[in-house]
């Protein structure tokens, strides 16, 4: 007999337990509420970098320094950064600038010096012209430290125009010279 009272006290363990959670339903609780919210991000579009124009010195003499200045349409080098106009789209912009034109004709190698004044750089954000950048250009920057500059206007555009100087030697070997012009752009997100 002992064993069915245990069992019994277990029934009435279970039919207590059971009228509780019927009494203490969802119902009965207290008012809850959830919200969903997202996070968001809009990844920009990647920044494009072009080289438009050459610096072009032409044709030059020995011992005669040659200058191309940075208003210059016909031969300023102008190089367009292309990317998304927004808040957030500052840009950093570094020319990695040669200090030598080089002439690489099998038995006519020679270097010819190129150099750039610290005013040699226009940085426009309005797609203007070298020798007519847009209100708000930054003129007469040095090409070795360029400013972050936000892209500017519809169109998402920074132009630099750059010029500088050649000095060839008075016995300087006579042929092609070149060298590479290398300008990097990131966003800086400021």
């Amino acid at each position: 007999m002992r064993g069915c009272s245990k069992i019994w006290k277990f029934i009435e363990f279970g039919l207590l337990l059971f009228l509780l959670l019927i009494t203490v339903s969802p119902s009965n609780l207290p008012a809850q509420d959830v919200a969903v919210g997202q996070a968001v991000a809009t990844v920009m579009a990647s920044l494009t970098v072009s080289a438009i124009q050459d610096l072009d010195f032409g044709n030059i003499l020995q011992g005669v320094t040659e200058t191309v200045t940075r208003t210059d349409a016909a031969r300023a080098g102008i190089f367009q950064i292309t990317g998304e106009s927004a808040s957030n789209s500052e840009v950093s912009m570094y020319f990695q600038l040669p200090n030598y034109l080089w002439n690489s004709t099998p038995g006519s190698q020679d270097r010819l010096v190129i150099y750039f004044q610290n005013t040699d750089c226009t940085i426009d954000t309005t797609n203007g012209t070298p020798l007519a950048p847009g209100g708000g250009a930054l003129v007469g920057e040095n090409p070795h430290n360029l400013p972050d500059t936000g892209i500017g206007g519809a169109d998402g555009v920074i132009r630099i125009y750059l010029g500088g100087s050649v000095y060839p030697a008075v016995d300087q070997r006579a042929g092609a010279y070149s060298a590479d012009i290398v300008l990097t752009a990131a966003y800086t997100g400021d």
